[in-house]
């Protein structure tokens, strides 16, 4: 039997596609980055589009985060860096199943993952990266994450530039959190 789409009615046209919701995702778990700076989300997803995890960049489960050094600059031990879990680390190490069900995912980040998140998203077993920004293009971190990637069978891709479409997310009738593409 075949259905007459005038009887049931048209679908709205404009929606999400699944780029543009699992990236709003990942946005939307950056928010939870305590960070003064750089607020990075990450977001997992089966081959068949399930969320598995999200992770956000910040300080190490039961660390006071208000002992946190959060500065950019100054002794390696008094800034950020020697302390932080990257947002894709945070993903998968959050992900309470089985880690076969990571095989072949796809994770998407608003910055493309430094060198150690690439390893760790080789080892997982996660075949596709959709970030936002490349903003550390060229540097050696940045060249030994593509390397690794590409030398192990990971995609990467740039999110497409229609996700300048604003996502709009209701927390009152009268707000709303808009996230638009940055570079």
């Amino acid at each position: 039997m075949k259905l007459d789409s005038k009887i049931l009615g048209g679908k709205r046209d404009n929606y999400l596609s699944w780029d543009e919701f699992f990236m709003g995702i990942s946005k939307l778990a950056a928010g939870r980055s305590k960070d003064p700076n750089t607020q990075v989300g990450a977001c997992i997803v089966s081959e068949d589009n399930r969320i598995l995890s999200i992770g956000y960049n910040g300080a190490p489960n039961n660390f006071d985060d208000n002992l946190f050094p959060w500065n950019r600059e100054g002794k390696p031990t008094e800034t950020k860096y020697m302390y932080v879990c990257h947002a894709e680390a945070n993903a998968i190490n959050n992900y309470l199943g089985s880690r076969k069900d990571l095989r072949g995912a796809r994770i998407y980040v608003d910055l493309f993952p430094c060198n150690e998140c690439a390893k760790d998203i080789i080892q997982a077993g996660i075949k596709e990266v959709v970030y936002l920004s490349d903003k550390y293009d060229g540097t050696d971190g940045n060249l030994v994450s593509k390397h690794l990637f590409d030398a192990c069978g990971v995609k990467y891709r740039k999110m497409n530039e229609e996700y300048e479409k604003v996502i709009k997310l209701s927390l009152k009738p009268d707000e709303a959190i808009t996230y638009i593409k940055e570079d």
